[in-house]
Protein backbone atom coordinates (compact mmCIF):
# COMPACT_ATOMS: atom_id res chain seq x y z
CA UNK A 1 0.00 0.00 0.00
CA UNK A 2 1.57 3.27 -1.16
CA UNK A 3 0.91 6.42 0.82
CA UNK A 4 0.08 9.68 -0.88
CA UNK A 5 2.12 12.77 -0.02
CA UNK A 6 -0.87 14.51 1.60
CA UNK A 7 -1.61 11.49 3.78
CA UNK A 8 2.07 11.20 4.76
CA UNK A 9 2.14 14.85 5.80
CA UNK A 10 -1.07 14.44 7.82
CA UNK A 11 0.23 11.36 9.67
CA UNK A 12 3.60 12.92 10.43
CA UNK A 13 2.04 16.21 11.63
CA UNK A 14 -0.47 14.38 13.83
CA UNK A 15 2.31 12.28 15.38
CA UNK A 16 4.31 15.46 16.10
CA UNK A 17 1.37 17.06 17.90
CA UNK A 18 0.69 14.07 20.16
CA UNK A 19 3.00 13.26 23.08
CA UNK A 20 3.89 10.15 25.08
CA UNK A 21 1.50 7.20 25.15
CA UNK A 22 -1.09 8.85 22.88
CA UNK A 23 1.56 9.32 20.19
CA UNK A 24 2.80 5.74 20.39
CA UNK A 25 -0.73 4.28 20.32
CA UNK A 26 -1.57 6.46 17.29
CA UNK A 27 1.54 5.20 15.53
CA UNK A 28 0.67 1.58 16.39
CA UNK A 29 -2.89 1.95 15.04
CA UNK A 30 -1.57 3.52 11.84
CA UNK A 31 0.95 0.70 11.33
CA UNK A 32 -1.75 -1.91 11.97
CA UNK A 33 -3.91 -0.23 9.32
CA UNK A 34 -1.01 -0.42 6.85
CA UNK A 35 -0.99 -4.23 7.26
CA UNK A 36 1.90 -6.64 6.84
CA UNK A 37 5.25 -4.81 6.59
CA UNK A 38 3.66 -1.69 8.02
CA UNK A 39 6.45 -1.09 10.53
CA UNK A 40 9.12 -1.01 7.86
CA UNK A 41 6.96 1.12 5.58
CA UNK A 42 6.27 3.60 8.41
CA UNK A 43 9.99 3.71 9.20
CA UNK A 44 10.94 4.26 5.56
CA UNK A 45 8.20 6.68 4.47
CA UNK A 46 7.18 8.46 7.68
CA UNK A 47 10.48 8.42 9.58
CA UNK A 48 9.00 6.66 12.62
CA UNK A 49 11.17 4.43 14.78
CA UNK A 50 10.14 0.77 14.77
CA UNK A 51 11.05 0.57 18.47
CA UNK A 52 8.56 3.32 19.26
CA UNK A 53 5.88 1.61 17.19
CA UNK A 54 6.51 -1.69 19.00
CA UNK A 55 6.22 0.05 22.37
CA UNK A 56 2.91 1.54 21.20
CA UNK A 57 1.65 -1.87 20.13
CA UNK A 58 2.58 -3.26 23.53
CA UNK A 59 0.76 -0.40 25.30
CA UNK A 60 -2.28 -0.91 23.11
CA UNK A 61 -2.34 -4.69 23.62
CA UNK A 62 -1.84 -4.67 27.41
CA UNK A 63 -3.56 -1.40 28.27
CA UNK A 64 -0.61 -0.42 30.47
CA UNK A 65 1.08 2.88 29.65
CA UNK A 66 4.87 2.85 29.74
CA UNK A 67 6.36 5.71 31.72
CA UNK A 68 8.96 7.89 30.10
CA UNK A 69 12.07 8.30 32.24
CA UNK A 70 12.55 12.03 31.73
CA UNK A 71 14.01 12.48 35.22
CA UNK A 72 16.74 9.93 34.50
CA UNK A 73 18.02 11.89 31.52
CA UNK A 74 20.71 14.52 31.55
CA UNK A 75 23.87 15.00 33.55
CA UNK A 76 23.85 14.15 37.22
CA UNK A 77 25.32 16.64 39.69
CA UNK A 78 28.96 16.19 40.59
CA UNK A 79 28.01 15.60 44.23
CA UNK A 80 26.45 12.26 43.25
CA UNK A 81 29.92 11.01 42.25
CA UNK A 82 31.90 12.92 44.90
CA UNK A 83 29.79 13.15 48.07
CA UNK A 84 32.56 14.85 50.12
CA UNK A 85 33.31 17.56 47.55
CA UNK A 86 31.22 20.25 49.25
CA UNK A 87 32.86 19.78 52.66
CA UNK A 88 36.32 19.64 51.07
CA UNK A 89 35.71 22.91 49.23
CA UNK A 90 34.48 24.51 52.47
CA UNK A 91 37.61 23.34 54.30
CA UNK A 92 39.82 24.93 51.65
CA UNK A 93 37.91 28.22 51.32
CA UNK A 94 37.05 28.95 55.01
CA UNK A 95 40.52 30.30 55.99
CA UNK A 96 40.41 32.80 53.12
CA UNK A 97 36.97 34.30 53.83
CA UNK A 98 36.16 37.86 54.86
CA UNK A 99 32.82 39.44 55.65
CA UNK A 100 31.46 42.47 53.83
CA UNK A 101 33.56 45.44 55.05
CA UNK A 102 30.50 47.71 55.14
CA UNK A 103 28.50 45.13 57.19
CA UNK A 104 25.48 45.86 55.00
CA UNK A 105 25.19 42.32 53.67
CA UNK A 106 25.93 38.85 54.99
CA UNK A 107 28.01 37.92 51.98
CA UNK A 108 31.32 36.20 52.44
CA UNK A 109 34.16 37.21 50.18
CA UNK A 110 37.21 35.10 49.51
CA UNK A 111 40.55 35.92 48.00
CA UNK A 112 40.94 32.49 46.48
CA UNK A 113 40.14 31.62 42.89
CA UNK A 114 38.35 28.56 41.58
CA UNK A 115 41.57 27.45 39.91
CA UNK A 116 43.40 27.60 43.21
CA UNK A 117 40.62 25.64 44.93
CA UNK A 118 40.91 22.99 42.19
CA UNK A 119 44.67 22.80 42.63
CA UNK A 120 44.35 22.44 46.42
CA UNK A 121 41.68 19.75 46.03
CA UNK A 122 44.23 17.69 44.09
CA UNK A 123 47.19 18.42 46.38
CA UNK A 124 45.66 18.49 49.86
CA UNK A 125 42.53 16.35 49.55
CA UNK A 126 43.94 13.68 47.23
CA UNK A 127 41.59 14.03 44.26
CA UNK A 128 43.01 12.82 40.95
CA UNK A 129 43.23 15.00 37.86
CA UNK A 130 40.37 13.11 36.18
CA UNK A 131 37.89 13.06 39.06
CA UNK A 132 38.20 16.66 40.23
CA UNK A 133 35.70 18.96 38.49
CA UNK A 134 36.76 21.76 36.15
CA UNK A 135 37.20 25.39 37.26
CA UNK A 136 33.80 26.45 35.95
CA UNK A 137 32.03 23.76 37.99
CA UNK A 138 33.95 24.77 41.12
CA UNK A 139 33.13 28.44 40.48
CA UNK A 140 29.41 27.60 40.22
CA UNK A 141 29.60 25.57 43.45
CA UNK A 142 31.39 28.41 45.26
CA UNK A 143 28.70 30.88 44.18
CA UNK A 144 25.95 28.45 45.23
CA UNK A 145 27.56 28.10 48.65
CA UNK A 146 27.43 31.89 49.08
CA UNK A 147 31.10 32.66 48.54
CA UNK A 148 31.85 35.59 46.26
CA UNK A 149 35.25 36.32 44.80
CA UNK A 150 36.81 39.58 45.98
CA UNK A 151 38.98 41.50 43.60
CA UNK A 152 42.39 42.27 44.97
CA UNK A 153 42.72 46.04 45.32
CA UNK A 154 45.47 47.34 43.11
CA UNK A 155 47.78 50.02 44.41
CA UNK A 156 46.50 53.50 43.73
CA UNK A 157 48.88 56.31 42.89
CA UNK A 158 48.90 59.12 45.43
CA UNK A 159 46.96 62.21 44.53
CA UNK A 160 48.88 65.31 43.76
CA UNK A 161 49.45 67.42 46.78
CA UNK A 162 48.13 71.00 46.59
CA UNK A 163 51.12 72.13 48.64
CA UNK A 164 53.97 73.59 46.60
CA UNK A 165 57.45 72.19 46.96
CA UNK A 166 60.80 73.66 46.01
CA UNK A 167 61.00 71.66 42.81
CA UNK A 168 57.52 72.55 41.60
CA UNK A 169 57.05 75.39 39.20
CA UNK A 170 54.93 78.37 40.13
Amino acid sequence: MELEEGLKALLVDTAKVLKGTARRVFMAKTVQTLGKGGQRQAERELGWSRHTVRKGEHERRTGIACLDAFSARGAHPIESRLPNLRSDIQAIVEPHLHTDPTFQTRRLYGRITAGEVRRQLMEEKGYSEHEVPCEDTIRVRLNAMGYRPMKVRKSKPKKRSPRLTLSSST
